[in-house]
C-alpha cells in the first residue's frame, strides 16, 4: 500500500519527531518541520485549552511563511497527539479544535476510539496509533486507525517491552499500511535500521529533548547528553502505564531507582506520583535507551542534519559489507 499524502510529502528524513509531554511547543514543532521531518505535540501540552487554537494557528501560519519565502526548501507537515484514555477530561473539547483546523495527522495514545478516528477522517486527515503489541496493532486498525506506530523496548515515555524488531515483524506479517518504529532511534545508523526491518519511518522522541528549542529545563538537555542506556529505568510507578525514564531524574526526586514500587493502572494519573510530592513528566525526566548516541546540544536543524550525515554514511557502508549473492551452477 502507497502512504497517504500527509506522509508520502519530500523529507529531510523519514522522521516523525514523537510527541513530548511539556517538552514539545510550537517553537520545537515549528524547528522540526522546517528542519524537513514530521514535528507533533502532545494537545494536552497546550494549556489552558483556548491556548491550543493559537498554537495550530502559529505552527500553520509560520510554516506557510517559511516554505514561502524559502522555496528550495522541504517543509514537512505536523501531528497533533491525543491521550484517548478516560482521564482525557479535555478529549472532546481539543478535537473540535483539531477538526476546526483540519491537522493533517493526529497520533493517538492509551485507547483506539472509533469515533475519534471518524472525526480526523471527516476532514481527510489520517490517525496513527500508538500501540506496544501485535494485539494492539489489530485492535488499533480494526477501529479505523490508518496505521500504527510501534512503541517497542528502548523507547522513551511510555513503552512497551517487545524487541522493535521483532514487533515491527509481527505486525508486517498482515499488515500493509504505514508503520513507524520506535525504541532507542537517537542516529542515522537507527533511523536507516528501521527502514530495513520493514517500517516506513522512525519516531524519534529523546533525542529531541536535549534541543535548544525544546521546553526543557537546562538540567535536564544536560541529564540527556550525559546519560547511556543504564541510566534508564522502566517503572509504571509515575503513572500507572509502563515508562522509561532517568535514572537522575529519580533519585533527584528522593525515589530509589533501583527499588520503585509498582502502581496501580486503575489509578492513572498524569500528573501525580502516589506519596511523592514530584510530578511526572516535570520533575520524573522520561528519556529512551538511544541517548548514549548524544554528545550534546545543538538546535532541531543542527540534530536533524547530523542525523542526515549519519544515515548516508551508514547506507554507504551498509551497501560495501553486504556480501554478493553466492551462485551455484548447478541445474534440477
Amino acid at each position: 500500500m502507497s502512504l497517504p499524502p500527509a506522509l508520502s510529502r519530500p523529507l529531510t528524513l523519514p522522521v516523525v519527531g514523537s510527541p513530548l509531554f511539556i517538552a514539545s511547543g510550537p517553537e520545537l514543532v515549528i524547528a522540526q518541520c522546517q528542519a524537513g521531518v514530521i514535528g507533533s505535540f502532545p494537545a494536552l501540552n497546550a494549556r489552558p485549552v483556548s491556548l491550543l487554537s493559537d498554537w495550530l494557528d502559529r505552527i500553520t501560519e509560520e510554516n506557510a511563511s517559511y516554505a514561502a519565502t524559502h522555496p528550495e526548501a522541504v517543509v514537512a507537515p505536523f501531528a497533533v497527539n491525543q491521550i484517548v484514555h478516560r482521564s482525557n477530561g479535555r478529549l472532546d473539547a481539543d478535537m473540535s479544535v483539531i477538526v476546526e483546523h483540519r491537522v493533517p495527522i493526529v497520533i493517538t495514545s492509551l485507547g483506539a476510539r472509533p469515533e475519534i478516528n471518524e472525526a480526523v477522517h471527516s476532514y481527510g486527515g489520517i490517525v496513527l496509533h500508538d500501540v506496544i503489541s501485535n494485539e494492539f496493532a489489530h485492535k488499533a486498525v480494526e477501529k479505523g486507525a490508518d496505521g500504527v506506530i510501534a512503541v517497542a523496548a528502548g523507547a522513551g515515555g511510555h513503552a512497551g517491552t517487545q524487541s522493535p524488531f521483532a514487533l515491527v515483524q509481527e505486525i508486517r506479517e498482515w499488515f500493509d499500511g504505514p508503520l513507524l518504529m520506535s525504541g532507542a532511534i537517537a542516529h542515522g545508523r537507527s533511523i536507516l535500521a528501521a527502514l530495513a526491518a520493514g517500517a516506513d519511518l522512525a519516531y524519534v522522541g529523546s533525542a529531541f529533548l536535549s534541543t535548544v528549542e525544546a521546553n526543557t529545563p537546562a538540567a535536564y538537555k544536560q541529564m540527556i547528553v550525559d546519560s547511556t542506556a543504564k541510566d534508564i529505568v522502566y517503572s509504571n510507578l509515575f503513572t500507572g502505564v509502563h515508562g522509561n525514564y532517568l535514572r537522575g531524574s529519580i533519585a533527584a526526586a528522593g525515589l530509589d531507582p533501583d527499588d520503585l514500587p509498582e502502581s496501580d493502572p486503575s489509578t492513572m494519573d498524569f500528573g501525580s506520583m502516589g506519596n511523592t510530592d514530584a510530578k511526572a513528566w516535570k520533575d520524573i525526566w522520561g528519556s529512551g535507551q538511544g541517548i548514549g548516541a548524544l554528545k550534546q546540544t545543538t538546535t532541531v536543524a543542527g540534530l536533524v542534519a547530523a542525523f542526515r550525515t549519519q544515515f548516508d554514511e551508514a547506507r554507504l557502508t551498509l551497501g560495501k559489507k553486504l556480501p554478493t549473492p553466492a551462485t551455484s551452477s548447478a541445474t534440477v
